[in-house]
């Protein structure tokens, strides 16, 4: 398995690509098909994420939040109209970075599950 399995990742970007990369080298290959497997699954798309924030000026806030395992984040969302649309901008605006976090997250989780196999 090479490489480039992970930059057939839908809207990965050059910075989660070089960390994959980094996190899986010591993996052989059956680990780093495990790992992109188990990886894949759990990834939120930045672009699933700006969408389902963007929800929040038509419809219920804090969605986005709910899909990134925040629960008290969205029900606060939810519950205070998404800050006053403040909070719904604003990460309107920082999805990237959000789903980034996200992502990063889920890769530690399904690198330490790879390691324990």
């Amino acid at each position: 398995m090479n490489d480039f399995y992970f930059a057939m990742l839908p809207g990965i970007d050059h910075e989660e690509l070089i960390w994959l990369e980094e996190l899986t080298k010591k993996f052989d290959a059956e680990g780093r098909k495990k790992f992109l497997y188990l990886y894949q699954g759990r990834r939120k798309d930045p672009q699933t994420v700006l969408l389902t924030c963007l929800i929040g000026f038509i419809g219920p806030n804090g969605i986005h939040r709910f899909m990134m395992d925040q629960i008290l984040m969205g029900l606060l969302f939810l519950f205070t109209f998404g800050f006053c649309l403040i909070g719904t901008i604003i990460d309107a605006v920082n999805y990237r970075k959000l789903t980034w976090e996200y992502n990063k997250q889920v890769s530690l989780e399904v690198a330490a599950m790879i390691g324990k196999f």
